[in-house]
């Protein structure tokens, strides 16, 4: 999925907070943004490997949330819901597509490093690919919830972030062409540094396949 409905989503979890606990809630939707797009730090680094735990974000993530139940506080709140982001983070994104260029092929079998079990968790593909129109409707669906009770700057927070929804839903297919054209003029000497999947095109170029 891509990056703006999973901040939007770290954002959706600190909801309940408004009404139950408001004086922890501008800490919580801050926390929720940043667990929400916090394993995708990994983009270009062992992107859904380096920064994503389904597993172990997802265990740390009850306990946190324990201690925040029992022991109320900003900080503990804060810890617990971006644990809470991070975590459907991961196991949102094993519900999309898989790590290739082109992901509406359909050709890549991994989606989010398990490192509990040490294999990848192959995709589901129920949102076909980060930037489809299902992963812009579902960044939608979670952006209503968020402008009817939000004021102020988190309001614009998600107007903006809606803004960037929609453009790279528009222009998600034509990226992928353009970062292939792009890797064909990098010198071969970056070219290891590149991520794999930008190297897709050259591998089926020369005969080979991009490791």
């Amino acid at each position: 999925m891509m990056l703006p409905t999973h901040a939007l989503s770290g954002m959706a979890l600190a909801l309940p907070l408004v009404l139950v606990a408001p004086e922890f809630a501008p800490l919580a939707l801050v926390a929720g943004l940043f667990g929400g797009v916090f394993p995708d730090l990994d983009m270009y680094v062992g992107h859904r490997k380096t920064l994503h735990f389904p597993v172990y974000y997802s265990a740390l993530a009850v306990v946190a949330a324990a201690v925040a139940v029992l022991i109320p506080s900003g900080a503990t709140v804060a810890v617990a819901v971006f644990l809470i982001g991070a975590a459907l983070h991961c196991v949102s994104d094993i519900f999309g597509s898989g790590l290739e260029l082109r992901p509406w092929e359909g050709t890549s079998d991994r989606a989010v490093y398990d490192h509990y079990r040490g294999t990848w968790i192959p995709p589901r593909q129920l949102v076909r690919y980060d930037g489809a129109p299902a992963d812009l409707l579902l960044s939608l669906s979670l952006s209503v919830p968020l402008l009817y009770t939000l004021e102020g700057a988190f309001r614009w927070i998600v107007i903006g972030t809606l803004v960037v929804a929609v453009t790279y839903t528009a222009v998600r297919r034509h990226l992928a062409d353009l970062a292939a054209t792009v890797v064909r003029w990098l010198p071969i000497g970056v070219r290891p540094y590149v991520p794999e999947r930008y190297l897709e095109d050259l591998g089926s170029e020369t005969g080979t396949t991009a490791r």
